[in-house]
Formats: C-alpha cells, sequence, structure tokens
C-alpha cells in the first residue's frame, strides 16, 4: 500500500499527469483505503507542493499542473466515495467580488483547498451581495473566501461583511479575503478574519479555521 501511497504523492509533486490516473486506478483494484489514497497521497502531495510554492521553489504554472494531476486523480476517487461518507475538511464558499472579472488567483485558491480535503464552492467572479448572501443563507458553509483585484472593488468585501451581519449571518461564518491590493491590514479594518497572501498560506488560514473549537 505504501508504495501505491508514495507513487500518487510523487506524480502529484511533480505534475505527472498523464501517469496519476492509472496509479489510483491500480491502487483502487488492489483495494488501498480510499482515505488513505487522498490524505496520504494527495492531500500530502498538495501540501508540500504548497511549501514549495511558499519558497518559491516552484511557481503558479508548476503549481496548476500539480492541483490538476491531484483533481484528475480525486475524480477517479469521488464516485467510490458517495457509498460511505468522506470526511470533508469544511465547506468553503468562493467567489470574486462585484465589479471585478479576475478568477485566476480564485481558482487557484479553490484547487488547493480542494487538494487540502475542502469542499468549495464557487460562486464564480462580480458576484451581486445579495446573490451571495442567499447563498450562504442555502449552502451555510464555515468559510466565505473573497477575492478583487481592483482597488475600486475593494468596498464590496466591506459591504458583504456588513450585510452577513445584517442577516445574521456572520457569527458562525469565517470570512478570509485575498488578491493584490488586499493585506492583513486592510482584513482588520473591515472585519474579515483572515488575508491569505497567496494560495499556501489561504489553505493554511482555512484549517486554523476548522481546527478552533
Amino acid at each position: 500500500m505504501k508504495d501505491y501511497l508514495a507513487a500518487i504523492k510523487e506524480a502529484v509533486i511533480f505534475g505527472k499527469h498523464k501517469e496519476i490516473e492509472d496509479l489510483v486506478g491500480r491502487a483502487i483494484e488492489e483495494n488501498v483505503d480510499l482515505e488513505a489514497i487522498i490524505n496520504n497521497g494527495m492531500i500530502a502531495a498538495m501540501d508540500v507542493v504548497g511549501e514549495m510554492f511558499t519558497e518559491s521553489r516552484i511557481f503558479v504554472p508548476e503549481m496548476l499542473v500539480s492541483a490538476m494531476t491531484m483533481k484528475k486523480g480525486l475524480n477517479l476517487v469521488k464516485p467510490l466515495l458517495k457509498g460511505k461518507e468522506r470526511r470533508s475538511k469544511g465547506t468553503v464558499m468562493m467567489c470574486t467580488v462585484r465589479g471585478d472579472i479576475h478568477d485566476i488567483g480564485k481558482n487557484l485558491v479553490i484547487m488547493m483547498l480542494e487538494g487540502a480535503g475542502f469542499d468549495v464552492i464557487d460562486l464564480g467572479v462580480d458576484l451581486d451581495v445579495e446573490k451571495l448572501i442567499d447563498q450562504a443563507e442555502r449552502v451555510r458553509p464555515q468559510i466565505l473566501g473573497l477575492s478583487a483585484l481592483l482597488t475600486t472593488t475593494m468596498p464590496e468585501m466591506k459591504k458583504v461583511i456588513e450585510v452577513l451581519k445584517e442577516k445574521g449571518l456572520r457569527a458562525k461564518l469565517k470570512v478570509m479575503i485575498g488578491g493584490a491590493p488586499v493585506d492583513s491590514v486592510f482584513a482588520k479594518e473591515i472585519g474579515a478574519d483572515g488575508y491569505g497572501k497567496d494560495t499556501s498560506d489561504a489553505v493554511q488560514l482555512a484549517r486554523s479555521f476548522v481546527s478552533k473549537p
């Protein structure tokens, strides 16, 4: 079992997207535990990828290939988990705020969060506060991630937090923000729970939210 898990982990780290499906398929045939494939193979690999990115040993293109490789493997395992409940780390709702259509950073964070075992709902870009609130009321995620690349759309992040408070949703929802124009000071000013400076930081932040009692 260890050999399969090590091979899967290595394939994800080094973006061996042509090999991952065969490796995961063989592991499944050999009855390797599905949770182990995800946790010890793919999630462990994405942790390494995140560290490598933070240390500037790899860059966005390499991270994307690793994330895509992980997703191909995950797609083989997920259908088999429908019979037994997969232990999710939590639900994260992600969007780019109204007036902003940039999504590269958001999409990277989503892939890394999925690689870390979170269920992620992508609400897309240029999202109206009203639609966001409707989804938050329906889904009741543990975490909301807000992204912006334009300085002109930064006030929308504050507006979202204010409306969440008005609707009584803020107390049970952690809000993290990210994007080129924002920082930890701005996050504190608008009442967000945290700021992710990059994809790896966002994952660590999300983990810290769900690990707190």
